[in-house]
């Protein structure tokens, strides 16, 4: 005989689970009303939805930085549309993963997935929100940073999230440190420092930077001397330190920095989906 499922029994599982009615109800009518019985089937369900999605490119979303002490994190996490990365459920996802990597420092996004959150797991809850909001998510990407006692953080995030930095610098104070990381949503260096770029890339700049003069036509003799100022004005356009501060075009952002009494340490920045289209397009050739 089938349970008489009442509308109570409905509203509290959806209270519980955020599961549609109609999946509620099914739900509890497969588990002879049995609620926790219930929430399983609506689990399992919503994880083999969620894998039936995994073919689907998530390349919106939102970023976001958290900052706990001297710990601190930058995520990635990812939605199908950027109707859903507007979506209550998925921004306060998006927080509590920050929070809870930034406090526990995983080592990668597998470990991250494992971390606890509530009552569940990370994984659980990114299973929980793709139920609601219908889309495949994903945890995309993280960095974790720890400092000392006289480091300071700085973070930005520009358009709700859409871009987010994380900045670490030695000594001056979380002002700087915040122009810092908007300087950096802002012009997008690559490198902290001329030092971080490999001998390989810098010899590859040289040679294109080389044969471009010497195709205008300019003599041997002053194609280095060319090839020397390109080469500098190219170094200064992707390393931060270099880079003209956006709030005051007359100084460097390292001479800024220097100047309240810190040093650059540490950046890093994401901008949603960079990498995923081109990997999704290539796939498709």
């Amino acid at each position: 005989m089938m349970a008489n499922i009442t509308a109570k029994q409905v509203k509290e599982l959806r209270d519980k689970t955020s599961a549609g009615m109609m999946d509620a109800k099914k739900a509890l009518v497969e588990a002879d009303g049995d609620e926790q019985k219930a929430i399983e089937i609506l689990r399992e369900k919503g994880v083999a939805k969620a894998r039936k999605k995994s073919g689907n490119t998530a390349a919106n979303g939102l970023t976001q930085v958290a900052i706990d002490g001297d710990k601190a994190a930058i995520v990635e996490v990812n939605s199908e549309t950027d109707f859903v990365a507007a979506n209550d459920d998925f921004k306060n996802l998006v927080d509590a993963i920050a929070s809870v990597v930034a406090l526990e420092q995983p080592k990668d996004v597998a470990a991250a997935l494992q971390l606890s959150l509530g009552d569940d797991t990370v994984e659980d809850a990114i299973i929980h929100t793709s139920q609601i909001t219908g889309e495949k998510i994903t945890l995309r990407r993280f960095e974790t940073m720890t400092k000392s006692g006289d480091q300071i953080f700085g973070k930005y995030l520009h358009n709700g999230g859409e871009i987010g930095v994380l900045v670490k610098l030695d000594g001056a104070n979380e002002t700087v440190a915040k122009d810092v990381a908007m300087h950096v949503a802002a012009e997008n260096p690559e490198f902290l420092t001329q030092s971080d770029i490999s001998a390989e890339r810098l010899d590859h700049e040289k040679e294109e930077l080389k044969k471009e003069a010497l195709n205008e036509g300019k003599p041997e003799n002053i194609v280095e001397k060319m090839v020397a100022g390109r080469l500098h004005k190219f170094l200064a356009g992707i390393c931060l330190a270099d880079q003209p501060f956006v709030k005051d075009q007359d100084q460097t952002v390292a001479q800024y920095v220097e100047g309240n009494g810190g040093k650059l340490a540490a950046f890093v920045r994401y901008q949603v989906g960079e990498g995923i289209e081109e990997a999704t397009e290539a796939e498709d050739e």
